[in-house]
Formats: structure tokens, sequence, C-alpha cells
């Protein structure tokens, strides 16, 4: 794929990129073998893939007994390939390998496509944004699909950018159209059909804008349509034959549509949350993209390089934005995609300093910016000093230790930037947010017990197994991590489930039952009194309560 023309310096050198490979790897390891599985999504992917691995079975896509029809097998079968090469005992890290590959990919490109369009000091700052940002390191962390959709979309976008921007050249070659193609394919494969949501509109509003839309017969999207069926068509085939239609009944009509039509699973909220969300979910560089939107609209009518490449990140930001900010479904991770557009734009205005000169410093503006990336970032990072005290009623020291260490760091920051030395204030922000990320997820969050219930569960049922082989009956308390920690024949019931668990299993089996399910538990035991192992409370962050959860073994005769 060619460059843009006439840009500055638009390659970066090998080492650049292996830089920030091992930046990317750095900012994403803590945490990452230590930390549980979350509820509820990685949780189910995970448990998922195991049992792909267990059953041998890798078209169908099964929780337990229930089918698993709402995204395509791609994560999955990454998911497993990652834990068999691996080749160790189960656990959640090897099932996150793949979204830690996908983040680093996704911080690779966005660097790649910064340098073509502005050059190399340009795209490795968005790398380095990309790579800092709040949303991408949660989801590097998290064996679910949204990472490894990321890089999927960012290097269509690259060649799709690549192929815009040198619209003018006599001619183009066959890579710019096979990347674009083998990477909506993998992506279709991935989560279906976002990656050509974020390519669609983006091509759309180039054409509204330009009023001419020829350069797009360089995708040969004839070509490209058999590229994507030869990559998903086999899979789609063959899970449609052994399910009847199911998936796709499931997965468009119901997980899709659901999430357009209305808000799935109570995640309904009104247009704006992403804009609102967006100074925590980009920092510590939101303040920053804010500061870039007078020069993204300076630049927006260009006719050079430049002005192609913003209209390029501009027609990639706002129309897919618009679409999320409409969907009533909304979870902070959704906006994603279009994150390597802003960092690039928002390192393209940093070069510049803003437009800021010393006669129109824009002192409002960055008030304004300065005042809600402070808000966001640090209400981030005061709720890590907090939580612990909140959830387990304790003081962590290395969450308080931490916090002025962060703070003062990023106002060291703010106040560079205010001084028009963007690559110190680059630097300040990047060590605010690598002292809080390898804090938080190094130490503190491990560290709280009360959120992680299931893996209380599974340290007392491993301190009190009477068998090897013993099956746990949990009452009241059914989150999918409780299944991948102790085993997929684990039974999700309610308390008078679990009674009988105890009946017809009384030399191995073994009931975990919650104080509300307490009562009903015993009445159906009728009598017969259970023999407590073990007890321990927790806060189930996905539905806001308390629990308390007793191990029970059956009375011995």
């Amino acid at each position: 794929m060619s460059a843009v023309p006439n840009a500055p310096a638009s390659r970066l050198p090998v080492l650049a990129y292996l830089a920030l490979a091992v930046l990317s790897v750095l900012l994403f390891l803590p945490g990452f073998f230590d930390l549980p599985p979350f509820d509820r999504d990685e949780a189910r992917f995970a448990q998922a893939s195991h049992q792909m691995l267990e059953s041998g079975d890798y078209v169908d896509i099964r929780f337990q007994d229930e089918a698993r029809h709402k995204k395509p097998v791609g994560i999955y079968w990454l998911q497993t390939a990652a834990t068999r090469l691996v080749d160790g005992p189960k656990d959640i890290w090897t099932f996150r390998i793949p979204s830690l590959i996908g983040a680093v990919l996704a911080v690779l490109a966005t660097a790649w496509t910064g340098a073509r369009m502005f050059g190399g000091t340009v795209g490795f700052l968005a790398g380095v944004m990309m790579a800092s940002c709040v949303v991408l390191g949660v989801e590097a962390r998290m064996a679910k699909t949204d990472a490894v959709l990321l890089s999927t979309i960012v290097i269509g976008q690259a060649a799709l950018a690549s192929l815009y921007l040198n619209r003018h050249a006599e001619r183009s070659g066959w890579a710019a159209p096979l990347v674009f193609w083998i990477a909506a394919g993998i992506g279709i494969l991935i989560k279906g059909p976002i990656v050509l949501l974020v390519s669609g509109t983006t091509a759309l509003v180039l054409a509204v804008l330009d009023r001419r839309a020829g350069w797009l017969k360089r995708l040969r999207p004839l070509v490209g349509l058999a590229i994507v069926v030869a990559i998903a068509a086999p899979w789609l085939i063959a899970i449609t034959i052994k399910t009847k239609g199911a998936f796709f009944a499931e997965s468009v009509g119901h997980d899709m549509m659901g999430k357009v039509v209305s808000g799935q699973e109570a995640k309904g909220l009104p247009p704006g949350y992403y804009l609102g969300t967006f100074w925590v979910t980009f920092a510590p560089w939101s303040f920053l993209a804010l500061l870039a939107v007078p020069w993204a609209w300076r630049h927006r009518k260009g006719t050079g390089p430049v002005g192609d490449a913003v209209r390029f990140c501009i027609a990639w930001i706002i129309p897919s934005w618009l679409v999320f900010e409409a969907v009533p479904t909304k979870l902070l991770h959704y906006t994603l995609p279009v994150f390597p557009a802003i960092a690039i734009l928002t390192a393209a205005a940093a070069r510049e300093h803003f437009l800021r000169r010393a006669e129109t410093p824009r002192w409002g503006l960055f008030s304004v910016a300065t005042v809600f990336g402070a808000v966001g970032f640090g209400a981030l990072t005061v709720a890590v000093a907090v939580i612990p005290y909140l959830v387990d009623g304790r003081v962590d020291p290395v969450a308080v230790s931490m916090l002025p260490v962060v703070l003062v760091l990023y106002a060291l920051a703010v106040r560079l930037f205010a001084q028009r030395r963007e690559t110190p204030g680059f630097a300040a922000g990047l060590a605010a947010a690598a002292v809080l990320y390898a804090g938080t997820y190094g130490a503190v969050l491990p560290g709280i017990d009360g959120v992680w219930i299931s893996r209380q569960a599974a340290r007392t049922v491993a301190a009190a197994r009477p068998c090897t082989d013993s099956v746990v009956a949990s009452a009241g308390y059914s989150e999918p991590s409780l299944v991948f920690l102790l085993g997929t024949d684990t039974r999700l019931t309610h308390g008078t489930g679990a009674a009988a668990h105890l009946v017809e299993n009384p030399s191995c089996g073994l009931a975990l039952v919650t104080d509300r399910e307490e009562a009903e538990f015993r009445a159906a035991l009728k009598g017969t009194e259970p023999v407590p192992l073990g007890r321990f409370t927790g806060f189930n962050y996905n539905t806001g309560k308390r629990l308390t959860l007793t191990l029970y073994g059956a009375a011995r005769p």
C-alpha cells in the first residue's frame, strides 16, 4: 500500500514499531495473569471456548447445555488455538491471548495509518495514545471479541485510506484491496457486520463530501466479495445446517436487532452517553481530543494530502459515532472502533500546537478541555483508591500511594501542553497512565476479594471438596465465572434444586447457597441438617447486591 503523496517522513522505522509493541505489552500485561474472569461476557466466551476443547466440536458454540448463538465463531477458534498452544491447566489468561495480540496489532495499525497520513511523528504519537487509553487497556485484558475486532477494523481502514488518499494516481495495485477484504472477512467471522459498518459509512460520507465515488472501484468489490465469502461462508453454512437456521434467528433476529431496536440487557441509554463517557474511555488523552477540534475543522476542506487525510478521519469518526449514539443498547467499549481516527487527528493537531498561537491562545477551550479531562481521569483514579474500602472495608496501600503520583503526573502533562511543550506533555501523560494501570490491574483489583465471588467460591470448594469429581450446585448465584472456575458440570439452580443435588449425591455433592435461597434450601431438605463447609460474602457488581454464600455438604450418617 502506497503512502500519501508528499506526506512528511511518512514511514516509521521498524524500531519505532518495535518500541510501540513493547510499550503496549508493558501497559497491557499488569493483571493479565492475575485478574479472575470478569462477568459476564468474558466468562461466557472463555467457557464456551473451553467446551469446544472438551467436546472437540468446533462448529457449534455452547455454554454448558445452552446454545450460544450471539456471535460468530472466530473469537472462539482463536481462544481455543491459543489455549491449545499453551497446553497448560485451565486458566483464564490463555483465553485472553488473542485479545492481547489484537490490541497490540490495533496500536501498530494505528501508528502505520497515522504515519501515512501525517508523518511518522504523528503515527507514533497516535500509537502511544491508543496503547495507553483506558478502554483499549480494558479490552486487551478480556477474553472477548472487541480487541481482535478493532485490529481488523483499523487494518481495513488503513487499506481504505491508502486507496482514498492515492485516488488520483493512474494505477492502484492489489495490496490495499486484498488487505481490506481479508480484514473484512476475518472481522465478520469475529463479530459480524460491524467492520463493514465502519468502512461502509466512511466510504459513503467521503463520496458525499467529494461528490464522487469512482475510487471505490479500486476496491475490486467482486473479488472482495469472493474473499469474504471464502473466509466466512464455510462456518456459516456449517452452523446453519447444524442448528437448522437457529444461529441466524438468534444472532441477527434477537441479539443484533435487540440492540438496535431496544436497550438489550437493560443497557438502553439516551444519545449523548458516549460523549459523556468519552472523558473516561479515552483518558488520559480525552482533553487533547477536544483541543484538536479547531485544527480538524480548519483543515477539513483542504485540497492537499493533509485535507484529504483529515476528511478521511472525520468520515471514519462521525457517522459511526452517530450510529452508536442512536442505538439504544450502549456499552462503554462500543465506540472503540473510531478511537484510532481520534488519536490520529489529535496527534496531528498536537504537532501544530492545536492552532494555538501567542496572539490567540484559546484559553477558553483549553480550560473547558482541562476541566472535563481532569474530572474524567481524576474520577477514575479516585475510584480505584475508594473501591477497596467500599467493597472490602479496607484501605489499599497501593491504591492510596499511587493516587497523588498519578494526579501530579497528569497535572504536569496538562501544564506542559499549556506551555506548548507537547513532547514532554505526552511523556508525562503516558507516565500517569502507566502508573495507574500497573497499580490498578497489577495489585488493587486482584486484591479486592469481595468483587471476585466466584474466585472465593473456587477457593472454598478446593479446600473442602470431598471427591476429586465433586459437582457443585449453586443456588441463587449463577454468574458464568462460577462455571468457568468450578467446571462445566456446575449446576446453576435454586434452593430446592441444590437440596436435591445433595440428596442424590450424599458422598460427593456440594451445594453453594446464597442467604436469599437458604430458607428454600433447608425446607427442601425436610429437616436434614447439611454440613457447612465454608462461608463468605461478596458484592455482585452485575446486580449491585451484596451476597453471603455458604458451601454445604450432605449430612453424614
